[in-house]
This record gives structure tokens, C-alpha cells and sequence, in this order.
């Protein structure tokens, strides 16, 4: 055993070449592999590169049941920590995307931006669709990259884009029906229950600056009535509470995106996410099981996985 395991592990020689050297069987060099594994002769050990996470990403993913989790190092700046979270996920859309995949992408995710600023050009998803599937006009004089986001995603990775020409949020329930009836709009919002992924932030009820000066929010008064409803965050103006259930208000009639049903019949739901300011909301979202990937920073993980023990 020590001999075949010496000459297949250290010194790289094939089990083929084994065999014909000692003059045994494959079978038996491979048998011999197994009972040298089985009996501590032959041990492994993986050395994990500083800044990798591996062990903390498989906590996270069996305390939460997501099918992955991608942990950055970065720090407690909030523009480095964004930019380090787009990178991650970039790198995660890069190696897991194919061709004809149908790509669902929120707006107004600075992560989700700077994701797209670093993303390397190619056709790996030819033949696929990119969808926006929270609508993302502004105001006035704000900067538009929101409404052109999946447009810029679906450029870089060889797909079509499908936009969702419309704010976020309308003034009324009457006034989103009747943007519905576009065809445009219809032909988007088609595209909601045919997705393959979905790439998602997540936020607390207060929203960033970005998302202020766009005007696609509701007011400090409405904000009140969803935190009163138990709100603590959200996935595309879908709110939930601290146990990821939905909120019920008449508030949600006034959003134009996917809704939280929709996008769990999604294949793959990628939230990317991190910050203190984010925690609580991340939280409440992998209990509600509204993302099958997490994307998030080192500190962020553990304190995801502290509050879940509490």
C-alpha cells in the first residue's frame, strides 16, 4: 500500500503505469489506493489561502440551506466594500453563466453596478436573455445607468436585453395597471416566470443615497407603516419581516417588479449584500428562503450566522 500510494501521490505516476511497472492489476492498484486512505497511510490537508473563506462559506450554507456562498474580504468603507462585493460577483457570473441562460437583474444595486464595471466581455451567454425585473426610471436630472443596467449586462455577456421601461415605484395602483397594459412593459414582465437566474440586492427599509435621489421610493411616512407591518428589509420593493415572511400593504399595488412568488420559482436567486447597515435584512431573507446564493463580506457572514443562533 505504501509503495503504490507513494508512487501515485508524491510522485505523480498514473495507476496505468503502476500496473505495468509493479505488474499487478488497476483494480488492485486502485483497491490499494482506497485501503491506504482508509488506514491513515496516505492523509490530506488543505491549506486554505489567507482571504478565503471556505469553512465559513459552508456554514452559512448548511445553517441557511443555500446552494452556495461566496465570502470577500473587504473592509468597513462602504465604497470599498461595494466595489469587493461586484468583483465576487462578477467572478461568480463569469464561471457559472452559460449560453441561452435567461438572467434576471435588479436596479438600483451599487453592488450590482460595480459587478457590471469589472465583468470581462464575451459571448458566454450567447443566445440568452438578460431581464430587468424591478423598473428603474428616475427623476429628472438623476443619473439613468438604473434604466440601462441590464442593457449594459446583457452587452458585456453576449445576451438580449428585455427592459422594464418604468419606475419603481408609481404614484398609485391605477397608475401601475395602466403602464401594465404596455406592450413593452407586458413583454417584460412575461419574462419574470421563465427565469434561469436572478441577481438581487437586498436592503433595509432606509434607502441609500442612490436610491433617494432617484425618486423611485416611498416616503418617510409610508416607510413608517411598512416598519409598523414589522418590515425589516427588502428584494426589489418586496418587503418581509424578520422571519422573510411578505409584508401585506397596499403599498406593494404601487410597485413595478418581480414579486416575491415569482422570483422564488426563479432557478437561481444570487443576492448580493453586505454592510452592518444590511445584516438584519440579510437575515430575514435567507429565512424567508428568498436567495439560494449569498454574496457577502466576511464580517456580515458571521454575524449572519451569530444572529441565527440567538
Amino acid at each position: 500500500m505504501a509503495k503504490v500510494a507513494r508512487m501515485y501521490y508524491v510522485q505523480g505516476i498514473q495507476q496505468q503505469r503502476i500496473t505495468e511497472r509493479l505488474h499487478i492489476p488497476q483494480s488492485t492498484v486502485s483497491r490499494l489506493l482506497k485501503r491506504a486512505r482508509a488506514t491513515n497511510i496516505v492523509r490530506f490537508s488543505v491549506t486554505t489561502p489567507p482571504g478565503i473563506y471556505a469553512e465559513l462559506e459552508d456554514q452559512l450554507m448548511s445553517s441557511f440551506l443555500l446552494k452556495d456562498a461566496v465570502i470577500v474580504e473587504t473592509s468597513f468603507e462602504e465604497d470599498t466594500l461595494v466595489r469587493d462585493l461586484g468583483t465576487a460577483a462578477a467572478f461568480y457570473l463569469e464561471t457559472t453563466v452559460k449560453a441561452g441562460t435567461r438572467i434576471g437583474i435588479s436596479s438600483w444595486s451599487r453592488s450590482l453596478f460595480a459587478m457590471v464595471d469589472v465583468l470581462h466581455p464575451g459571448d458566454y451567454c450567447r443566445g440568452g436573455k438578460v431581464v430587468q425585473i424591478l423598473g428603474g426610471v428616475s427623476n429628472v436630472g438623476v443619473r439613468q445607468e438604473a434604466m440601462y443596467l441590464a442593457h449594459r449586462l446583457a452587452t458585456v455577456i453576449g445576451a438580449t436585453a428585455v427592459l422594464l421601461q418604468a419606475p419603481a415605484v408609481v404614484a398609485s395602483a391605477e397608475a401601475r395597471h395602466i403602464l401594465s397594459r404596455e406592450p413593452l412593459m407586458r413583454e417584460a414582465v412575461k419574462q419574470f416566470e421563465h427565469l434561469d437566474l436572478a441577481l438581487v440586492g437586498i436592503g433595509p427599509i432606509e434607502p441609500s443615497r442612490l436610491l433617494a435621489s432617484s425618486g423611485n421610493v416611498f416616503s418617510s411616512e409610508e416607510r413608517a407603516e411598512l416598519r409598523r407591518l414589522g418590515a425589516v428589509g427588502d428584494i426589489c420593493f418586496r418587503y418581509f419581516n424578520s422571519r422573510g415572511e411578505p409584508i401585506k400593504s397596499s403599498l406593494m399595488q404601487r410597485v413595478i417588479g418581480i414579486e416575491l412568488a415569482s422570483l422564488r420559482r426563479t432557478g437561481r436567486v444570487v443576492g448580493v449584500a453586505g454592510g452592518r447597515k444590511k445584516t438584519q435584512a440579510i437575515l430575514a431573507a435567507l429565512k424567508g428562503r428568498w436567495i439560494d446564493v449569498l454574496i457577502t463580506d466576511q464580517r456580515t457572514a458571521e454575524s449572519l450566522l451569530t444572529l441565527n443562533i440567538a
